[in-house]
C-alpha cells in the first residue's frame, strides 16, 4: 500500500511530531508499506529524497505565516503521487486544504495531534476548515481517551476516532552505559529530579524551580530554549534560593539522555497548558523505571502516567501541590520503585513501536473498509 503523510516537517527537524512521525514512517516501511512524506521545504524549490527508505517530498515554501509554512505547490505534488492512503497530521492548515482538495477519490486518517492553543486567532480563523476535514476522514487518531472528551473538535466525531498512543523503539528499553550512569549520581548526589523537553511556555520549567525550594536534592532540567530561555530560569532559582541545586543542563544527545533517565530518581512534567497534548518524555521515563509527576490538563498526560500506580498526578499550575508530590516519592523508595516497576511494565505492554504499528494499520484497515 502507498501511504502519503501530510505534516509541515519531518527529521532531521526536531520536534515532537515530526520524531513520531519519523519512527512511524520509517516502521511502516519496514513492513513492506510504500511510504511517502510531503513536507513543506525550506527553500523556493521542491525537493526529493529519500530517508531509510522513505521518500521525502519537500514542496518548494513561499512563506510563513503564524509559524505555518506555506507551499503552494502541495495540491499537484498529492496528484501526482497518487497515494492509496492520505495520512494527515494535525495541526497543520494548509495540509487541512490540501486533503479536502483531494477530495473522496483517496481515504484519508487525520491523527489529531493538538488543539491550536496559544495562537488563538489563527485557531477560530481555520476552525471550520478543520472541522471540515475531521467530517471528511475516514478514521481519526487519538493520542489518548483524554483527549477525545475534552477537544472540542473530536468530541462530536468520536464514534470515528481511535486511540494510537505513542510508541518507542526498542532502543529506550536497553540499558544506558553503567559508568556514565555512576558519573552522572557521583556529579549530582541524591535525590535527582529529572526533567526532560524544550523549555516552552507550557512546559511548567519556572514552576519546578519554584517548587525546588522545598524539595530536597538536585533537579536536572535537561533541553534547550525555546518559548523560554534557560537565562531566564537560572535568574529565577537565584530568586528562589536554589541556584546550587537546579541545573539547566541544555540539549543531549540520546546516548547521554538515557543515562539521564536511568541516574534519576523520579520524572516530572510540571505542564500547565493543553499545548501539552501527550507528553511523550513520561514513556521514555517509565522505559528507564522512573516514577512520575505529571499535571492533570485532560490530555495524555494522566493517561501515560496513572495515579497511584505509576506515579502522582498534580493539579496543574500549582506549586505546593508539585512539591509535595515529588517530595513524597523522594521519601519513600520503595513507593517510588514500585510505580516505576509498574510504568515500565505499563510502557512495555502500551508504548512500544510494534504496538503502535498495530494499532495504526489496524486504522488503516478500517478507513480502507468504509464505504
Amino acid at each position: 500500500m502507498h501511504i502519503l503523510h501530510i505534516y509541515k516537517d519531518y527529521p532531521p527537524v526536531v520536534g515532537g511530531i515530526e520524531g513520531h512521525l519519523g519512527l512511524l514512517a520509517e516502521g511502516l516501511v519496514a513492513r513492506g508499506h510504500q511510504v511517502t512524506v510531503l513536507v513543506s521545504g525550506q527553500g523556493w524549490r521542491t525537493r526529493r529524497t529519500t530517508q531509510a527508505g522513505v521518500q521525502v517530498v519537500a514542496a518548494g515554501r513561499v512563506a510563513t505565516l503564524a509559524s505555518t509554512p506555506l507551499s503552494p505547490a502541495l495540491p499537484l505534488l498529492v496528484a501526482q503521487l497518487r497515494p492509496d492512503l492520505i495520512h494527515l497530521h494535525h495541526p497543520y492548515p494548509p495540509g487541512d486544504a490540501v486533503a479536502l482538495l483531494a477530495g473522496g477519490r483517496t481515504p484519508l486518517v487525520v491523527t489529531y495531534h493538538s488543539d491550536i492553543v496559544r495562537q488563538e486567532r489563527l485557531g477560530r480563523l481555520v476552525a471550520p476548515l478543520v472541522r471540515r476535514t475531521l467530517q471528511h476522514a475516514k478514521r481519526i487518531i487519538a493520542t489518548s481517551p483524554a483527549y477525545i472528551r475534552s477537544s472540542p473538535f473530536l468530541a462530536p466525531v468520536a464514534s470515528r476516532c481511535r486511540v494510537v498512543p505513542f510508541g518507542l523503539p526498542p532502543s529506550f528499553f536497553t540499558p544506558a552505559d553503567p559508568a556514565r550512569v555512576a558519573a552522572l549520581k557521583a556529579r549530582w548526589p541524591g535525590p535527582r529530579t529529572l526533567f526532560v523537553g524544550r523549555l516552552r511556555y507550557y512546559k511548567g520549567a519556572d514552576r519546578l524551580v519554584r517548587a525546588m525550594a522545598h524539595v530536597p536534592g538536585h533537579a536536572l532540567l535537561v533541553g534547550g530554549d525555546a518559548t523560554v530561555r534557560a537565562q531566564d530560569l537560572a535568574v529565577l532559582a537565584a530568586q528562589c534560593g536554589v541556584a546550587e541545586r537546579v541545573h539547566l543542563l541544555g540539549t543531549q544527545p540520546d546516548t547521554e539522555l538515557a543515562a539521564f533517565y536511568q541516574a534519576a530518581d523520579v520524572f516530572v512534567l510540571p505542564s500547565v497548558e493543553r499545548s501539552e497534548a501527550f507528553g511523550i518524555v513520561q514513556i521514555e521515563a517509565q522505559a528507564a523505571g522512573l516514577p512520575i509527576v505529571c499535571t492533570e490538563l485532560g490530555t495524555g498526560t494522566s493517561y501515560i502516567t496513572q495515579h497511584g500506580r505509576t506515579g502522582i498526578v498534580v493539579p496543574p499550575d500549582d506549586v505546593p501541590a508539585l512539591a509535595r508530590a515529588l517530595r513524597v516519592l523522594l521519601a519513600n523508595p520503595q513507593l517510588a520503585q514500585a510505580m516505576g516497576a509498574a510504568g515500565r511494565t505499563r510502557a512495555h505492554q502500551e508504548f512500544s513501536l510494534e504496538r503502535m504499528l498495530n494499532r495504526v494499520e489496524a486504522v488503516y484497515a478500517e478507513a480502507l473498509g468504509d464505504g
